[in-house]
């Protein structure tokens, strides 16, 4: 099992982005992960040891989750994220930690405090920014990996 393989998996009309979007990475000093799940390829790109982003396949189509540890460093760019992205931020899962840090999981990493739109946010870090491909998304998408990459 191999990028290919992974990339074979991804409908046709996002393909040549996420070929981009891995070459940038890579390019970036992203070491790529491929591992097979129940619902099909988990693809991560981890930096210095921590994941930056991975791709999930779900019955919706493939999501990119991206691990925003920096956001609050570029957070004004979430104003002009897309409406859909936007309303994907606000319906992801509060973080229960930064809520009331005995109310889960001590190992649990801490999810993000950000504004968006004038409003503040504290979301977990497994479903805060986690974006389906689709044309109106990918250049946010790749936006927000590269002020990540900016970032760090």
């Amino acid at each position: 099992m191999d990028f290919e393989d992974f990339l074979q998996s991804v409908g046709e009309s996002n393909r040549a982005f996420v070929a981009e979007l891995h070459e940038f990475l890579t390019e970036n000093g992203c070491k790529c992960d491929i591992k097979e799940a129940k619902s099909g390829f988990v693809v991560s790109y981890l930096k210095a040891k921590k994941t930056l982003m991975n791709y999930v396949q779900r019955k919706t189509g493939t999501k990119a989750r991206i691990y925003a540890a920096n956001v609050g460093s570029y957070q004004e760019m979430l104003d002009t994220l897309p409406p859909k992205m936007k309303s994907d931020i606000i319906k992801a899962a509060p973080c229960k930690r930064l809520l009331d840090p005995t109310a889960c999981n001590p190992k649990c990493s801490m999810g993000y405090t950000f504004t968006m739109d004038g409003e503040e946010y504290k979301k977990c870090r497994s479903t805060a920014f986690m974006f389906a491909l689709s044309e109106e998304n990918n250049g946010s998408i790749r936006e927000f990996l590269e002020r990540e990459l900016g970032y760090e």
